[in-house]
């Protein structure tokens, strides 16, 4: 009684709705756990007793017992539990254990968990969710059309008749008799008309006589107005027009709707973060060349087209509840009214409980929608919420307008279509710089080796001109480990200045042409390299003379044996010599 005391006075201090559940539980579970221990004599425990710190130590370990090995439940339950022991501490005249208010205060003995984000729905899931919801909402305006208008056609059941389905309606719908009367007047089953025994049975179901007449008046009611089940199609449609959570698009009654020459203006409310937001949507104009056909490849990431407008499902919401909130005047927080009659034969006009007997995975079951994974109306968010980080182009400062960008990041860019579209995103950009890596040329470009020698010809065939040709078969653009065709337009150096990193970097150079000639000084480049390699850090080594080692390694692979065989004896008998600039050989890690 004690946390249950403290309880009530939370609750009331805070006004929380939802989380108050957890409390609950957390008080029960510990109830459990006591009544387990101690048997007959938990019914005498107290707050202010001692000794009961290793109960609650024990009640706080043996938690994740009951759930899964990554729940978050075993934690929130110890913390509920703790903060109303606190909270009995904070008052002076109500007694509570010195060690259970410092294990109240102290550190938590569980981790926190790792919550299960629900991944949103299919794009084929979605359209399946929102076609079938229109229908759903015709199929209501049908069935409420055809019910007021056959109403309009009986009389007072003391009149016509306790069996005529006119009659009833009639009655019912002009407040002149009330489900109840229905319950007393109407004879038995077995002797109703067989019209009345197919209205009153539900499909693929028989009739029970013991609740048929209960059966009867909800089925009499339904056809007057729309019910819980009915209200399912509406939320789709709302959360898929706006992207909205559930509780801001079922939390704006008539006085927070503001329709506009082209579209809708709601006033939403998010309980959770208390939050107030006034949203204009605007109808989109209907596309000039029709709608546009579906792609054919499944794999590709589209959005439904044409969008729904908010203004026409708001519209819609409206004239189909207003019979119902004109008998309901004390909800006005929301269009979400529905009728029901209760067991007692007693109508019922109130607000919509989603979470009622028919949920959500009812009403999925009944309109044969089939979904994989978990059955939950936020996943239908996610899957806006993915939509529109497609159309803004992944920029969560735009997708994510209803809430901070932590929250976007943190629920919703986990989705299975997001990891697509990033992993899309990330290959693209890799084949593209890939690409301009094999089309741009920066390193040499290597004259395949010729039996009869390079003459000027071949020279022209590879690219260069009459004169470039000329020069480097003259050995005027020698420069020690390849030739330049230009040692004016280097890369490294001012336009019109002389290369100043030749031959060091040469074989990083597009002005670069390596000829068969060039092997001896080549190889011995390589020993150069191959010396700094052991005096240099890899890091080190990678950064200064990455690319010109993996270049060099490309040519000289090309090379036959014979030639570097070849080669390697020119260098052998002094034929071959490399010359470098000093600062080649005070190469250091600094």
């Amino acid at each position: 009684m004690q946390l249950a005391d403290e309880w009530v006075e939370y609750v009331a201090a805070t006004a929380i709705t939802a989380h108050a559940k957890v409390y609950v539980m957390a008080i029960h579970h510990f109830c459990l756990y006591i009544d387990e221990k101690l048997g007959p004599e938990a019914e005498a425990v107290s707050l202010a007793d001692h000794g009961f710190f290793d109960l609650l130590i024990g009640w706080e370990l043996s938690l994740p017992e009951s759930y899964a090995p990554s729940s978050t439940y075993p934690s929130v339950l110890a913390a509920a539990l703790r903060l109303l022991i606190v909270r009995r501490d904070d008052h002076s005249d109500r007694a509570v254990a010195p060690d259970l208010a410092r294990w109240a205060r102290g550190p938590a003995l569980l981790a926190a968990g790792k919550k299960t984000e629900r991944d949103e729905f299919s794009r084929s899931e979605k359209q399946a969710l929102v076609r079938t919801a229109w229908q759903s909402v015709h199929a209501i305006r049908k069935r409420l059309d055809e019910g007021w208008a056959l109403a309009e056609q009986g009389q007072h059941p003391d009149v016509g008749s306790w069996t005529s389905i006119a009659d009833l309606l009639y009655g019912l719908a002009n407040e002149e008799i009330t489900p109840d009367d229905v319950r007393r007047h109407i004879p038995p089953p077995r002797e109703w008309p067989p019209e009345l025994l197919a209205f009153a049975t539900r499909p693929g179901q028989d009739l029970v006589p013991q609740s048929a007449r209960q059966q009867l008046v909800r089925q009499l009611f339904a056809r007057l107005y729309p019910h819980t089940f009915d209200l399912h199609a509406f939320r789709v449609l709302l959360m898929d027009a706006t992207g909205y959570t559930s509780e801001e698009v079922t939390g704006f009654g008539e006085n927070q709707v503001e329709f506009l020459p082209k579209g809708v203006r709601l006033s939403l409310l998010k309980n959770r973060a208390g939050l107030l937001r006034h949203r204009a949507f605007r109808d989109q104009p209907a596309p000039a060349d029709g709608p546009q056909p579906q792609s054919a490849n499944a794999d590709q990431v589209t959005m439904d087209r044409p969008r729904r407008e908010a203004s026409a499902v708001v519209r819609q919401l409206l004239d189909i509840t207003a019979r119902t909130r004109a008998k309901a005047p004390h909800v006005t927080d929301t269009l979400f009214v529905a009728a029901a009659v209760s067991s007692r034969f007693t109508a019922e006009f109130g607000k919509w409980d989603p979470q009622s007997r028919v949920n959500f995975s009812h009403w999925l079951d009944a309109m044969g929608v089939a979904i994989k994974g978990d059955r939950h109306i936020g996943r239908l968010r996610k899957s806006v919420k993915v939509e529109k980080a497609i159309v803004t182009e992944g920029r969560i400062s735009d997708a994510a307008d209803d809430h901070t960008e932590e929250a976007f990041a943190s629920h919703y860019a986990q989705g299975t279509t997001l990891r697509i579209l990033s992993g899309r995103t990330i290959a693209t950009a890799q084949q593209h710089w890939f690409d301009n890596a094999l089309a741009r040329v920066d390193g040499p470009t290597v004259v395949p080796d010729s039996s009869t020698g390079v003459d000027h010809d071949l020279l022209k065939d590879t690219g260069l001109s009459a004169e470039e040709a000329e020069a480097i078969l003259a050995g005027q653009l020698d420069m020690g480990v390849s030739y330049c065709k230009d040692p004016y337009q280097g890369p490294y150096s001012r336009p019109g200045e002389l290369c100043a990193v030749a031959p060091l970097r040469c074989l990083e150079c597009r002005n670069a042409w390596i000829l068969p000639s060039n092997l001896p000084q080549l190889l011995l480049f390589e020993r150069h390299l191959e010396r700094l390699r052991v005096i240099l850090a890899p890091p080190v080594f990678a950064r200064l003379w990455g690319q010109s080692w993996v270049n060099l390694r490309a040519v000289l692979e090309d090379r036959t044996p014979e030639e570097i065989a070849l080669a390697l004896k020119h260098i052998e008998a002094g034929q071959a010599v490399l010359d470098l600039p000093m600062a080649a050989n005070t190469e250091f890690d600094a």
